[in-house]
């Protein structure tokens, strides 16, 4: 008797594990029947008892066809039945899918981040006039801020105006405006105050959450 055990090394590779190796075994079986109207009829057994084993799954668009591609997969592509939709292909499963392009960014001053030469990049579209000054100001400011996150001390305009006209290429100048920028203290208030309110927000809703969780009698 001991002879008849059947261990796991010994046994077929599980192609989707989480049916179980009876639908293995009965996947296989249907692969050995001769004619095809034999075949065609333990199929639908086994997909309706594949769906049986996964109810959560009904509501899911296309369930049936997930389980007639799963009933292939299963059975090595060699099952020859009769399906309600087209029959996936080994080689479809197997092909790899193309490398994404990743955007390959090396900017000059990188504290300030890619989307800031985007933003310049914006701004030297438009046209002359007060929008586009407010946005330049704009800019400039948060490059500061930006700035201030990388050097915690200060910095002076003139140095932000200088980053701002080598990024654009010189089509944005500054270095001659009479209007400065907000003041470094003030930008790193707003940021602290900003955090400040995180902190106090995360700190009531863990309050909140043990008080909810608390036993009332």
């Amino acid at each position: 008797m001991i002879d008849d055990l059947e261990y796991n090394t010994e046994r077929e590779h599980l192609i989707i594990p989480e049916y179980g190796r009876h639908m293995q075994k009965m996947i296989n079986y249907a692969k050995t029947l001769e004619t095809k109207e034999e075949r065609n009829k333990v199929a639908k057994g086994i997909i309706a008892v594949m769906g049986n084993m996964q109810p959560h799954l009904r509501d899911v668009p296309d369930f049936q066809h997930k389980l007639w591609d799963q009933l292939f997969i299963m059975a090595n592509f060699e099952l020859d039945v009769d399906s309600p939709y087209e029959k996936p292909t080994k080689e479809l499963l197997e092909e790899r899918p193309q490398p994404l392009k990743y955007p390959q960014n090396f900017p000059k001053y990188r504290f300030y981040g890619n989307n800031i030469k985007t933003m310049i990049d914006v701004a030297n579209t438009w046209e002359e006039g007060e929008l586009k000054e407010a946005l330049t100001f704009t800019i400039a400011n948060h490059m500061k801020k930006c700035f201030l996150n990388w050097n915690k001390d200060t910095v002076e305009d003139d140095v932000i105006y200088k980053h701002l006209y080598e990024l654009s290429d010189g089509k944005i100048n500054l270095k001659n405006s009479d209007e400065d920028l907000t003041d470094a203290t003030s930008l790193m208030r707003s940021k602290n105050k900003f955090s400040s309110n995180n902190n106090t927000k995360k700190t009531h809703h863990k309050k909140s959450t043990n008080n909810r969780q608390r036993k009332r009698y």
